[in-house]
């Protein structure tokens, strides 16, 4: 009955964890208070939705370096050419620069990110309910996480129950052995468990936004579809707002924020 002992974590582990993705989902559509407010997406909402404060950080560089405002160097320092920034955010970044009119991308990045327009940004997008509150900006993205992590575990501790003799186990020696088929069928139940929480997550919370919420994610589609039939700047511009830096054509710019630090992933 060695396999037991397998089984009862294997229950434990999938049970958490698809409780968790559970609650979130529901925090989560909790969270879409006004699906039907009209709600036009400034560029600096849209990269807050899409990718977080670095997100917005990013497109507030490139939008100063198309405008020959700021100049960004492949190497990834960033030089200020206009030092008088147009709204709070590009003052944001202006100052994180430093009074020398120099800096690398990775720490201007970082500092705009945290300051407090970008916060009020954000406050503003949960209170009109297009963001996740920061407490649940760990809800379904991160329970699908753990609830994969979850069916992996189960799928090992099944395997080392198939695959362990019962007559290396102690007290082994003259027991009732269990068929490895229910054993099997025992360790398939919360392997179906985990793997039908994926799929229904997959098919009602989909795509997956650790920033927006479900009213949010809607006018991100909106911003998208729109924004891949125009060529102009804001066009463009919309276009990094919600794909991030990978979707700037430059070489060159794209160069730059290759020395992005610890946002790297973004």
């Amino acid at each position: 009955m060695f396999w037991v002992l397998l089984l009862l974590p294997a229950w434990v582990v999938a049970g958490v964890a698809c409780t968790r993705l559970c609650l979130a989902a529901v925090r989560a559509a909790a969270v879409d208070t006004a699906p039907g407010r009209a709600h036009e997406l400034t560029l600096y909402e849209a990269a807050f939705l899409s990718g977080g404060p670095a997100r917005v950080a990013d497109l507030t560089l490139v939008s100063m370096a198309r405008q020959r405002r700021l100049l960004l160097a492949r190497t990834g320092w960033a030089t200020v050419v206009d030092p008088r920034g147009r709204d709070d955010i590009e003052r944001s970044v202006i100052g994180a620069i430093g009074p020398d009119g120099q800096s690398r991308i990775a720490p201007v990045r970082t500092a705009t990110a945290a300051a407090d327009p970008v916060r009020g940004l954000a406050d503003r997008l949960v209170r009109a309910g297009l963001a996740v509150p920061d407490g649940g900006r760990t809800t379904v993205a991160s329970g699908i996480r753990q609830v994969r992590l979850a069916a992996a575990v189960v799928l090992v501790l099944g395997v080392v129950a198939l695959l362990t003799p019962p007559g290396l186990l102690p007290g082994a020696a003259g027991a009732a052995h269990t068929p490895r088929p229910l054993i099997a069928l025992w360790f398939a139940l919360p392997l179906a468990l985990t793997l039908s929480c994926l799929v229904i997550a997959r098919i009602e919370a989909h795509p997956y936004s650790r920033w927006a919420s479900p009213a949010g994610q809607r006018l991100l589609g909106a911003l998208a579809r729109h924004s891949a039939r125009g060529a102009d700047d804001r066009s463009y511009l919309a276009t990094v707002a919600v794909r991030g830096v990978r979707a700037i054509g430059e070489p060159d710019l794209r160069a730059a924020f290759a020395h992005r630090g610890q946002y790297a992933r973004d």
